[in-house]
């Protein structure tokens, strides 16, 4: 009995351990560093952890052409057989999601899907005609070492460089730019049952996926909070936020929630903003729009000053990022950000100012000629309360308890009065 037990024991772990198990990859959005960083983290933890093969879910406009190459050489490096999948119907593995989807052992496409449009854009403004033959020699012979590799059509790859072709998914199956079309993750996986492929350092392997466990790479902790924030525009608005709580918290000292609060959403903001391209021209702008928010609170300007300052933030955010459009702060997140930070600060600035200009309450201009209550008998010091306040008090005439005094002088903290009527 034991025997059998054990036998059957035996027989179990051989059938779990030998079940064929996938890691899946969201790329969702444009490729920045910190997506060359999870996709090498997931491919090494398949390595280790004995995973089949690593599915790359692709959906993307493109992105930086470094984090690209970064992603790119892990992909090929990869241990592990590493499926492409432009999916859902309807997106799209354009510019950098192109060299991507080649990279791959097996590229794949959802039907609804296209694919290509590669032309490499100058970060910060157009390329004369030596410098774009540069460029796109440069990025062609590497897509075409890749495309070849593959086994694919190098050919009809180098267009989307070239002459920025674009392709549906049928296209791209019919002219041998990708090995499959699949309408699911699970009919992909039964296609590619079985399928003999060759890794890019010239081994052939089998692939093993009926039936397999698909598992969803979890990011560490810290490349969830760095992934959320890359996006320039949410930086932006982190940014802002930031200052605003900086702000409140020098011109209110003490309160130390806005200021603690708003260190951290700058430097969330900064980090978000360091992994890309800074254009100095918007950076500049942006600090001369601080300036001259200033100088609307100190300066009758009748809305000039604070105008320019609004147009300034506007013209800098929209230029902060020395990228293509994909990756620059849009219009509608720089004009909701502006507006209200213009107002917000033109408005705490003034009060901050009138507060400055107002009399104190401590001070002789603050307390003459104030009307208060006598609480004691003056004859001739006593207590008397003004403003919600208890004060030591001398009247040169008698007053009674209850009595109403006026403040004719303050003589540090002790009040010269006299009968409100007196």
């Amino acid at each position: 009995m034991l025997l059998r037990l054990t036998v059957l024991a035996a027989v179990l772990a051989g059938a779990l351990w030998g079940a064929p198990r996938v890691l899946v990859v969201e790329i969702d959005g444009v490729i920045h560093p910190i997506t060359a960083e999870i996709t090498g983290h997931a491919l090494e933890q398949a390595a280790r952890d004995g995973y089949s093969a690593v599915l790359l879910r692709l959906n993307t406009p493109g992105g930086m052409l470094d984090a690209t190459r970064q992603l790119n050489e892990k992909i090929v490096a990869s241990k592990v057989p590493v499926i492409a999948y432009v999916t859902p119907s309807g997106g799209r593995a354009a510019s950098a999601g192109f060299f991507i989807l080649q990279a791959a052992d097996v590229a794949a496409m959802a039907p609804g899907t296209n694919t290509g449009a590669s032309s490499p854009v100058l970060m910060g403004g157009e390329m004369d005609e030596v410098m774009r033959r540069k460029v796109e020699n440069d990025t062609s012979a590497w897509l075409r070492g890749t495309v070849e590799k593959r086994g694919r059509n190098a050919t009809l790859a180098e267009t989307t460089i070239r002459e920025a072709k674009a392709f549906t998914e049928k296209e791209a199956l019919d002219q041998k730019l990708i090995d499959l079309i699949a309408p699911n993750q699970t009919e992909l996986f039964a296609a590619l049952h079985g399928r003999e492929i060759t890794r890019f350092d010239g081994r052939r392997e089998t692939l093993n996926l009926k039936d397999a466990e698909v598992t969803l790479y979890t990011p560490s902790m810290r490349e969830r909070i760095v992934s959320s924030i890359a996006d320039p525009n949410v930086g932006l608005i982190l940014l802002v936020l930031g200052a605003l709580g900086l702000y409140v918290e020098f011109s209110a000292p003490g309160l130390i929630l806005p200021g603690v609060g708003g260190g951290i959403l700058v430097l969330l903001g900064l980090s978000s903003l360091a992994v890309l391209p800074i254009n100095w021209v918007g950076a500049s702008l942006l600090v001369l729009s601080l300036v001259l928010f200033g100088l609307e609170a100190h300066i009758p300007s009748h809305g000039i000053l604070g105008t320019g300052g609004a147009v300034a933030m506007l013209l800098g955010a929209v230029l902060l990022i020395d990228g293509p459009p994909e990756l620059r702060i849009q219009w509608s997140t720089a004009i909701s950000v502006t507006l209200p930070f213009a107002l917000i600060t033109m408005f705490l600035l003034r009060l901050a100012l009138q507060a400055r200009t107002n009399k104190s309450s401590m001070s002789d201009g603050g307390l003459m000629n104030q009307i208060g209550e006598a609480r004691t008998a003056l004859a001739p010091a006593g207590k008397v309360f003004i403003h919600g306040e208890y004060w030591d008090a001398e009247s040169s005439t008698p007053v009674s308890a209850g009595g109403q005094v006026r403040v004719v002088a303050v003589e540090g903290l002790k009040l010269k009065v006299a009968p409100k009527d007196g």
